[in-house]
């Protein structure tokens, strides 16, 4: 039925409304104002006004402005290495700071001056100056940060201005502000005072005050242990000689933790997405840093135990053993391996191989990562002992561990190589590269390989890859000498890097042969005159230098210094019968001058050592016939005993004397820069272990029997004279030798490694 209504309602008359109208609306267009709660009816919006940059205040935020900008771009510019751009940069926010100040003082807003502004100029254009090594102006500026006490914390830069004086040597004032800024730097700064106390014990160090860098270097690894500090302890203890605390020293470094977890990179293989996590950060930057800290950490272990284990103890071995068994209970246990390979190294440095060999065979029967760097040191040891089946097998031992192991494979194509195996050797070579593009005894090898296959351009492709990663390598640019004149025919070249060569070895007699013989091909007489000369003056027993000495002054008529470098020759080589020879000519040329009868007795004595010389008994019949002395029959008789003989021994090495005019040539080179033809490998940590190989250059015959031919054909080329004792054109004589066995084989250059190769 509803509510009842309320008040009377009149019959027929409409029910009046009740509802409220809405604010601001009206159903009629011409009651109230229109709705517009923006104002959008009355126009757009007045401009707005033009700012005043007349005002102080404007002029003091744009000036403001300016000058932060120039102090970003001064470190911008400083973060490219432009650092005279950012010294310009910092002068001149230095000068703009200064027009700010002002322009507050004449505002009367001194007040409002920003310090904080005023310190960064001026820290900025302190450090600039130290960049560009401006050492006083910087000290200057660090001064007025330290002396403002607006400034908060100023005191830490008293450790920039103690590193100053570090570059500059005056030790004493460093460690003065390195203890004042420890004192005004609060306690709550810990880790900045344990670099500051480091820094004075480095300095105590450098003066050589090793109790005084013992002292603080001990309070840092008693509150903030690392492995920096505790390396720079362990060098201290060594210094003063305390085997005690070597030892302790030694302990304390390699209890120090790493500071991170290494499990966290191992996948669990439980569960899918943790091990999708685990690879997205097996590479970040975080694991790279923390692999990086391991790395250093491992280097000091290393090195503290290697310098501290022969003086710990009565013998390195047992020194070397203590370390070992130190490193097994910690948690640096893999380079317990590292360290007995270090041990075998150490017995190859005092020439006890045997007790090498041992130590590096432990290593056959173990699984470790070691077993291929031990298996690369016996291979290099076995084939310098010319033992090329066990250095094969080693070789197979440590590439079956390491298939990867650039060293391994260098020897392995060296064994290869001695087999003459030289596509399969230059394989192994090229693997080896390929593996590791730093291993230059690899690419030397593939040089060489190639070279022997005769595929020149390759193997100076080799050797000029080589060049350009050492610079200095005098074997390379005597291979590239060599190369040269046989690719090109150009001997310009040869004799442009035979000069580097020299550069470099400056008293490498055999280069310096092979100069003067490049010289002498191109005419130059006064420059081969100076090369063969400095070759005689660094090994005087080449015979063929001396020969061609002797030559040169006896065409200039010096026959005086003749004679010196002829008696030289005879007296290396007496059965070189190319230089006595010219010998006798030199002594012909006396007779005319009324020095007859020492020129008898001169060919008496060379008669004596060469009883079989055809010139010498010739000499002899003359200069007896004319002087009118009873030895002319004598020496008639013995002279045709001497040409049948003569006769005899030609026919017999007919065979012999066709091919016989190469190999002297190239032993001409003598040393170490001579036609080596294989390197070893040495491992990048152990340079001082690399031992002299054959080089395949024998010294004795330096200047080879093909300079001597040469030097031969050059004397019977002078002119005769019509003087009664000259005699005619010598005859050719054979001086060559044929080994029966052959030419010697060549040994190639292995590889090795000792302890942290990794290889």
């Amino acid at each position: 039925m509803g509510r009842p209504m309320t008040g009377a309602v009149q019959a027929g008359a409409a029910r009046p409304m009740t509802a409220v109208s809405a604010a601001g609306y009206s159903s009629s267009l011409t009651r109230g104002p229109a709705f517009d709660p923006l104002g959008q009816a009355r126009g757009p919006a007045p401009p707005l006004e033009d700012k005043n940059e007349d005002t102080p205040e404007e002029k003091i935020k744009i000036l403001e402005k300016k000058v932060n900008d120039l102090v970003l771009e001064s470190c911008i510019a400083q973060s490219s290495g432009n650092f005279q751009l950012a010294l310009e940069k910092a002068k001149e926010a230095s000068r703009k700071e200064r027009t700010l100040v002002r322009q507050r003082e004449q505002s009367d807003k001194a007040d409002q001056i920003n310090i904080d502004l005023y310190g960064s100029v001026l820290l900025n254009l302190a450090n600039q100056y130290e960049n560009n090594e401006m050492y006083p102006e910087a000290l200057q500026n660090y001064k007025l940060i330290v002396k403002n006490r607006l400034l908060q914390n100023a005191g830490r830069f008293n450790v920039s201005m103690a590193n100053i004086y570090v570059k500059q040597q005056n030790y004493m004032e460093a460690i003065k502000l390195y203890q004042k800024a420890l004192d005004q730097i609060p306690n709550t700064f810990k880790e900045l005072k344990m670099k500051i106390m480091e820094n004075i014990g480095l300095v105590f160090v450098r003066i050589g005050q090793y109790p005084k860098a013992i002292i603080y270097f001990e309070d840092i690894m008693s509150q903030s242990p690392n492995t920096k500090t505790g390396y720079n302890l362990v060098l201290c203890y060594y210094a003063i000689g305390d085997k005690e605390r070597m030892k302790k020293g030694f302990q304390k470094l390699i209890s120090v933790p790493l500071g991170f977890d290494e499990d966290k990179y191992i996948p669990s293989n439980d569960d899918d997405s943790t091990d999708m996590f685990t690879e997205a950060i097996q590479n970040d930057k975080l694991h790279q840093m923390e692999r990086n800290l391991k790395q250093r950490s491992e280097k000091y272990i290393m090195t503290a135990a290697k310098l501290i284990a022969p003086a710990i103890e009565t013998t390195f071995a047992a020194g070397f053993d203590w370390s070992v068994d130190v490193v097994k209970s910690s948690q640096y246990t893999d380079l317990a391996d590292d360290l007995e390979i270090i041990k075998a190294v150490t017995y190859l440095r005092q020439k006890d191989f045997n007790q090498a060999i041992e130590t590096l065979k432990t290593f056959e029967k173990k699984d470790t990562r070691a077993k291929s760097t031990a298996g690369t040191n016996l291979s290099f040891l076995y084939f310098l002992e010319e033992d090329y089946e066990q250095a094969e097998r080693y070789a197979d031992v440590a590439m079956s561990t390491d298939r990867y192991n650039p060293g391994a494979l260098n020897n392995k194509g060296c064994t290869v190589f001695v087999k003459q195996e030289y596509e399969k050797a230059a394989e192994f070579f090229k693997e080896a590269l390929r593996n590791d593009s730093s291993c230059t005894e690899a690419l030397y090898n593939l040089g060489l390989t190639y070279k022997k296959l005769n595929r020149l351009e390759e193997s100076v492709d080799c050797f000029l890859k080589h060049h350009a990663i050492l610079r200095n390598s005098a074997e390379v640019m005597y291979q590239l000498a060599n190369l040269y004149p046989s690719l090109l025919e150009d001997p310009q070249q040869a004799i442009q890097w035979l000069m580097h060569v020299i550069s470099v070895s400056p008293t490498d007699c055999g280069v310096l042969a092979k100069l003067g013989q490049l010289f002498d091909d191109e005419g130059d007489e006064s420059q081969a005159l100076h090369h063969y000369t400095e070759s005689f003056r660094h090994f005087p027993c080449d015979i063929g230098v001396a020969a061609w000495l002797g030559t040169y002054y006896f065409k200039k008529q010096y026959f005086e210094k003749a004679i010196k470098y002829f008696e030289r020759a005879t007296l290396i080589q007496e059965c070189f019968t190319d230089v006595t020879v010219s010998f006798f000519n030199v002594r012909s040329r006396f007779a005319p001058q009324g020095i007859t009868t020492q020129a008898l007795e001169t060919y008496k004595e060379t008669h004596q050592r060469f009883p079989e010389d055809i010139e010498c008994l010739t000499f002899l019949v003359r200069l007896t016939n004319d002087m009118g002395l009873e030895e002319v029959q004598e020496y008639a008789n013995k002279l045709k005993k001497a040409e049948k003989m003569r006769e005899v021994r030609e026919q017999r090495m007919k065979a012999g004397r066709e091919g016989s005019g190469r190999g002297w040539r190239e032993g001409s080179a003598g040393s170490a820069a001579s036609e080596m033809d294989v390197k070893a490998v040495p491992h990048p940590e152990s340079k001082q272990l690399d031992p002299l190989l054959d080089s395949g250059g024998d010294r004795s015959h330096s200047g080879g029997s093909a300079k001597g031919e040469r030097l031969s054909a050059k004397m019977r080329s002078l002119p005769v004279s019509n003087e009664p004792y000259e005699t005619s054109a010598p005859k050719e004589l054979d001086a060559f030798y044929v080994d029966p066995l052959g030419p010697q084989m060549e040994r190639p250059k292995t590889g090795r490694q000792e302890a942290g190769g990794g290889r």
